[in-house]
């Protein structure tokens, strides 16, 4: 359907090995949805599979606001709105930050983009990084931080947060459950995909997910944050019936 990111039966693979088995997940423009789960349950691998990494064979349907972007390379998936902020934000020597608004500004083509820029730049304080090599030499938060600047003039229409919590502090962890909900939208849908339940502490989503070996087993409010702090996920994998976790990429040759 349009005004969201729906995503049905998704299976992927690399090799012989299904990581993704039958994905069900709808993303309304104007939400955040947290996905949650155990390391190996494939949360990684959805982000991936939904930008288009080519390491993985896939299936099903994935609509970005009515249209089919399954087998669509990276860069249209980009230009019809797709966004992707990573867990590991790389280094990029030699590309300044304020070379990458140049390109941003180029592709957006339109008048109001200047003053979108300057907003952001002293919204979040990136006056310092524009003319410093893209992630070079900044802190986990600080990369983090980027990548939320990078979002706020890309302006998509569904942006993917894969782990952005991952080795921050608790300053820091707050500092980017804010700026998650300073993006707020009602034209965007956000994805913040986490292991843990503490950046749900700064935050509201309007709806978290589960996953387990591939599948989103449980949809609901904040309760399951909660309940999933309290017992962990392998009292949800007993209820489940399910053999404890292994992270299926340990058993690739």
């Amino acid at each position: 359907m349009s005004n969201s990111l729906e995503v049905k039966d998704l299976r992927a693979s690399i090799g012989e090995l299904e990581i993704l088995k039958g994905v069900e997940l709808e993303i309304p423009f104007g939400e955040v949805h947290a996905l949650m789960g155990p390391n190996g349950s494939g949360k990684s691998t959805l982000s991936h599979v939904l930008m288009g990494k080519d390491d993985y064979t896939s299936s099903g349907s994935v609509l970005l606001d009515g249209t089919e972007i399954l087998g669509l390379p990276v860069d249209e998936r980009a230009r019809l709105g797709l966004f992707e902020a990573f867990q590991y934000p790389v280094e990029i020597p030699g590309v300044s930050l304020d070379d990458l608004v140049g390109e941003l500004a180029e592709a957006a083509n339109n008048g109001s983009f200047a003053a979108k820029t300057e907003h952001a730049v002293a919204e979040l304080g990136m006056e310092r990084f524009l003319d410093r090599p893209i992630n070079q030499g900044l802190s986990g938060g600080e990369k983090k931080r980027s990548e939320m600047f990078q979002l706020a003039l890309a302006d998509p229409k569904v942006a993917i947060l894969d782990e952005i919590d991952s080795g921050l502090d608790v300053d820091a962890v707050r500092e980017v459950a804010g700026l998650v909900e300073a993006s707020r939208s009602d034209s965007l849908g956000v994805l913040v995909i986490t292991h843990y339940s503490r950046i749900l502490n700064y935050m509201k989503p309007d709806r978290i997910h589960v996953m387990v070996d591939g599948r989103i087993v449980r949809s609901g409010g904040s309760e399951i944050a909660q309940e999933l702090e309290a017992t962990g996920y392998e009292a949800l994998r007993a209820e489940l019936g399910l053999v404890p976790d292994r992270d299926p990429l340990l058993d690739l040759p």
